[in-house]
């Protein structure tokens, strides 16, 4: 039974988007695909247990039913590590994840495994990344942001780590390549990466549709609320505006799909976001929706103005800075609900991965 472990340089570099593309890519070859993510940092609350984020996805995108409590086995919870660090227990970690993967792999062709962060994250409770593709006996794939001499010193200083712990790396991804650098990385990442010894497996280009969030997600992750255009929530967001200058300047900034965060109490600047539309005949407004700050709203024609408007209008009570730096640092994942992102996905990895050389090193 082949197994990939596929780990990162850090958070957020898109140890998810490859393993929802490799399953969904190899599921056409294999037929039988198992996914497992071990420790978890990022849960949800399913039928009472704690399941990562992450294997949600996996299993309604990719319809694999092998229990999502196997799927994921730990969950790291507010107080987990420093319940650990007061009363430690390896061997109790270890035989969870290893009771789990053996219901997972069960009757399967191929496990793909989705780490946590880089290869020493868990350390701290003893299960770093490394310790635990080795636990499970898996070769490692390693995906990196794109750059070339940051990507590179961060690859090399990973691959040390879990050949330290005996485990085999088969190779690299980079992701998220800016397409004007695109020719350059590409050729620069696989002949730095080959001087170190280490196989260039795919180049992803970034894709900015893949990190756009949606009204939903943003209300998922703040305190704000919605105010009308409920029905809207789907729309995504391309660029933020804070719309904090006068509304002859802000004009220039507006653009399509674009969120507007103004305060409450400025009338001109909401006026100035109905006012600036798509086309030509005045049917679609340029912004795909705005936050109100300040916990304020306006008096009833203006609020009626904006319930006809058909965009989301949510509202916060933090000041306009906070808001808008709240939701430039939200993690965008893919749900099981956006569709356009999971084919781009799967799309995506096909056009850019080699994987007769992944298969072949497994």
């Amino acid at each position: 039974m082949r197994k990939i472990f596929i780990a990162a340089t850090k958070q957020n570099d898109g140890k998810t988007t490859v393993s929802l593309g490799i399953i969904k890519n190899l599921q056409e070859k294999f037929g039988k695909v198992g996914f497992i993510k071990p420790i978890g940092q990022r849960y949800l609350e399913e039928e009472g247990l704690k399941i990562d984020e992450d294997s949600i996805l996996i299993e309604e995108v990719c319809g694999i039913k092998s229990g999502l409590k196997d799927m994921s086995p730990i969950a790291v919870e507010k107080g987990f590590t420093e319940r650990y660090v007061m009363k430690p227990d390896k061997k109790n970690i270890s035989a969870q994840i290893q009771a789990a993967f053996g219901r997972i792999s069960k009757n399967q062709e191929l496990v793909v495994i989705e780490g946590t962060g880089h290869a020493g994250v868990g350390s701290v409770f003893d299960h770093s990344n490394a310790s635990v593709a080795k636990l499970l006996g898996s070769k490692v794939i390693i995906i990196s942001s794109g750059g070339v001499g940051r990507p590179i010193d961060e690859i090399v200083l990973n691959k040390a780590l879990f050949e330290k712990e005996g485990v085999k790396v088969l190779g690299v991804i980079v992701n998220k390549v800016l397409p004007d650098k695109f020719d350059k990385i590409n050729r620069l990442i696989r002949k730095g990466l080959e001087r170190k010894g280490i196989d260039v497996l795919g180049v992803l280009p970034f894709n900015p549709m893949l990190a756009r969030p949606t009204f939903e997600q943003i209300l998922e992750e703040t305190d704000f609320q919605v105010i009308c255009g409920k029905e809207y929530l789907e729309r995504s967001v391309a660029k933020v505006i804070v719309a904090a200058m006068e509304a002859r300047d802000a004009v220039r900034y507006i653009c399509e799909d674009s969120l507007m965060i103004t305060p409450g109490d400025r009338e001109d600047m909401i006026i100035c976001g109905l006012s600036s539309f798509r086309d030509a005949n005045n049917t679609k407004l340029k912004i795909s929706g705005m936050i109100l700050t300040g916990g304020i709203t306006q008096e009833p024609p203006i609020m009626n103005l904006l319930s006809k408007a058909q965009i989301p209008v949510l509202l916060a009570n933090s000041d306009t800075y906070d808001v808008a730096t709240c939701v430039h640092d939200l993690t965008v994942k893919i749900r099981p609900c956006d569709k356009e992102k999971v084919d781009t996905v799967i799309k995506l990895i096909k056009e850019n991965v080699d994987f007769k050389k992944i298969l072949k090193g497994i």
